[in-house]
């Protein structure tokens, strides 16, 4: 069950990050908004998920994710650069959160 919170939170995070990019230093009221109160949701989630995983791994994986669906969402949808070094960093992010969570279980 944390880790189904923790995903989700890490989801939430693709979310306030896109909102926050649209919302263009806090000048646009609605994006800000969605920004501000899904981050709040997110760090909401992380918060009760700590209550049942080491803080270290679910921090480390709460940040993963979030970052590497950001970084994706960046270059498929705002055309960011998709270089070989990049998505090879990438992938070392996603084996890290997939090297936390197995040994977790």
């Amino acid at each position: 069950m944390a880790w189904g919170i923790l995903l989700a939170a890490a989801l939430l995070e693709l979310v306030w990050a896109l909102a926050l990019k649209q919302a263009d230093g806090f000048s646009r009221l609605w994006p800000s908004v969605i920004g501000i109160t899904v981050a709040a949701a997110s760090f909401a989630l992380l918060t009760i998920a700590l209550g049942s995983l080491p803080m270290g791994t679910a921090y480390a994986v709460w940040v993963g994710i979030g970052t590497v669906g950001v970084a994706l969402t960046g270059i498929v949808a705002l055309g960011e650069s998709a270089a070989l070094p990049r998505l090879g960093f990438l992938a070392l992010i996603v084996i890290g959160v997939i090297g936390l969570k197995a040994l977790e279980s």
